[in-house]
């Protein structure tokens, strides 16, 4: 059937040919459809959108907690070890009345090795965090048997002494002599306590 729309009175379409009114129908539900679609269904698209990817961020994360969840017990011993091993070298770390001991034990190892002072000049205190460091410059005279008896002495004794800058020469005056002179700087640290530390924090 032909359809001719000059034919067509848009003010009695109720007595068009079922053929048009089914068309005029399809165009009106299109343009229900199209106008849905842009002015709500297309923002609640994105929103599902941004909605699908944040589940899959949080499954993401709720994995990572899960895993973390199942390895609690291995991370508190892990934590209850790390503490225990951090208390074990802070009681390394000498206190105030103590540095004078340790500076004393450092000398008297040289001294035990058969090695001849000629500088032993503790420098100023250089505070750190939450332990202060104490330098020291040294000099001493002997052979590298006797140096290699106080470097080993000074690693054995029970607080923390770290050698730095450690330069031998000779001093010899005859071919034959071994005689050595070695420079350094001894450092040992001292554990600062809490007033220190908030001392401290308060002039930085």
């Amino acid at each position: 059937m032909n359809l001719d729309l000059n034919d067509l009175d848009i003010s009695n379409v109720a007595n068009w040919p079922a053929a048009a009114r089914a068309i005029i129908i399809l165009f009106l539900m299109a343009g229900v459809i199209f106008l849905g679609y842009w002015f709500h269904t297309k923002d609640q698209l994105v929103d599902l959108e941004k909605l699908e990817q944040k589940e899959i961020d949080l499954k993401v994360l709720f994995e990572r907690k899960a895993k973390k969840a199942a390895n609690l017990e291995a991370y508190q011993e892990q934590l209850a070890e790390m503490r225990e091993s951090f208390g074990a070298m802070l009681r390394q770390l000498p206190n105030k009345t103590e540095v004078a001991d340790l500076l004393v034990d450092v000398s008297q190892t040289g001294l035990a090795s058969g090695l001849e002072f000629e500088l032993f000049q503790p420098q100023g205190e250089r505070p750190q965090e939450f332990y202060a460091e104490l330098p020291i410059s040294i000099r001493v005279i002997g052979n590298y048997h006797e140096f290699g008896n106080f470097v080993s002495g000074v690693a054995s004794l029970p607080r923390i002494v770290t050698l730095h800058n450690v330069n031998i020469a000779s001093k010899a005056t005859q071919p034959d002599d071994n005689i050595l002179v070695m420079n350094l700087v001894a450092k040992t640290y001292r554990y600062l306590e809490q007033d220190e530390r908030t001392q401290e924090a308060g002039t930085q």
